[in-house]
């Protein structure tokens, strides 16, 4: 195993605080990270290749859950072996970064605002119909802002540590339910990509699992007080555990369109309504109560991805402003409470109801997505400069195996861009038809 990602690392403090390593008080920023990344649209991206190609593409899974924990890790290491946030990294890599960031950061807040209280709201209007969806996704938003805005990082990670629990218990527990057939998962071990099966491929392998959020995980690691070195192996270890317990939920969730849906020749929805048509199929096969079970878990899911990038993305946008305003690093404008975090919490929950009076939350899915694919690309390049240089200190540079993991997931990601983008236009196209 590469050096960087996990096991023994030179240059550690021998001041290292080794007990942080025992038990699950470990898991902290890392949860949050994987948790806010892992939204309805991946549970209908997984769900529909389970539903369409069974056990096929479980290895576009593991890929998948590979490719997040080398990316996270290498936000995290930049963080604590430099003491700079990553927008200060992108910043010395030249002025091209920050014009593609300040208009992607507005632009992705706006869209996801909408996109993220619109997939909270679907289950909660389909379990409490008396109140229409809007005002269901309004509700999540006013929530979500008031969560963030009055709380600190502690509340934010038990808030979506609960979550986390409930999605992960009820989605499993669906799994375990629909009795997945061990010896076909296995074959799909096998790396192939079935016919018409390249673009549930590349959604398995490269998007499930975060964009914009997965870089704020060095802002998390701050705000727990992992801020040095000498919480590198925590923090390894911290992403690590997080993503390996999301990996389990995804490949769940693919369990539950291979049994579920695949063997009885069903498919759904691509869009987060097909969470809903699942709802119906379980209600059918195990009741009722199945049923709503497995709304909770979609809300869960759904509402740990408000909660999480009402709290990482706005630090993200913070610094980013006080970066542009020459702010010092750390200035009381950029941290939680700040004027510049609130702008954003602001700016992320009440312009995009206006988007909520369109309607059609499929199409602000889709168009997420698109601006999600963008961002995937410019992590895992800048990555690959920021950590082969001197902005780092030569024992945390990377190893061979992560710059071999980045320049695939650069490649991957900007394949998947453009496939994400084409779709997009077909669909606004043949809407406006």
């Amino acid at each position: 195993m590469n050096k960087d990602v996990l096991g023994p690392l030179p240059g550690i403090d021998p001041n290292e605080p080794q007990e942080r390593l025992r038990g699950w008080k470990i898991v902290g920023p890392g949860l949050v990270v994987a948790a806010t990344g892992v939204g309805a649209a991946d549970l209908v991206a997984t769900l529909a290749a389970g539903s369409r190609y069974g056990y096929a593409l479980l290895w576009a899974v593991i890929v998948g859950t590979i490719m997040k924990i080398v990316l996270v890790e290498g936000a995290g290491r930049y963080s604590l072996s430099t003491g700079r946030t990553i927008f200060e990294g992108w910043r010395s890599l030249g002025r091209w970064t920050t014009w593609y960031f300040g208009p992607y950061i507005m632009i992705w807040g706006f869209v996801y605002g909408a996109t993220a209280m619109s997939s909270s709201a679907l289950p909660l209007a389909a379990l409490f119909p008396w109140l229409p969806l809007w005002v269901w996704a309004i509700l999540s938003g006013l929530i979500g802002l008031a969560l963030v805005w009055f709380g600190r990082y502690a509340a934010v990670e038990k808030v979506t540590a609960a979550l986390v629990g409930i999605m992960f218990v009820v989605v499993v527990g669906l799994a375990i339910l629909a009795l997945p057939n061990i010896p076909n998962m296995i074959t799909g071990l096998v790396p192939v990509i079935p016919e018409g099966g390249l673009v549930y491929t590349l959604a398995l392998a490269g998007g499930i699992g975060g964009t914009i959020t997965l870089a704020a995980y060095g802002y998390w690691l701050r705000e727990k007080g992992w801020a040095t070195p000498r919480w590198m192996r925590v923090m390894q270890l911290d992403n690590t555990t997080a993503y390996v317990v999301t990996g389990i939920f995804v490949l769940a969730m693919l369990v539950v369109g291979a049994e579920v849906l695949y063997t009885a020749g069903l498919t759904v929805s691509a869009s987060d309504s097909g969470l809903l048509d699942l709802d119906e199929v379980l209600r059918d096969r195990y009741g009722d109560f199945i049923g709503v079970m497995f709304l909770v878990g979609f809300w869960a899911a759904s509402f740990s991805s408000v909660v999480g990038v009402w709290s990482g993305v706005s630090l993200m946008f913070a610094d980013f402003w006080g970066n542009m305003r020459n702010k010092p690093a750390g200035h009381p404008d950029t941290r939680p409470g700040g004027k510049y975090t609130k702008f954003y919490l602001l700016w992320l929950t009440f312009p995009p109801m206006l988007l909520l009076l369109l309607e059609r939350p499929i199409f602000l899915i889709l168009l997420y997505g698109v601006l999600g694919a963008l961002f995937m690309p410019f992590l895992a390049i800048t990555l690959l400069g920021l950590l082969n240089t001197d902005r780092v200190p030569k024992n945390w540079r990377n190893g061979w195996f992560t710059n071999l993991v980045l320049a695939v997931c650069a490649i991957l990601f900007i394949i998947l861009g453009v496939y994400q983008t084409w779709d997009t236009i077909q669909d606004v196209l043949g809407a406006g038809g």
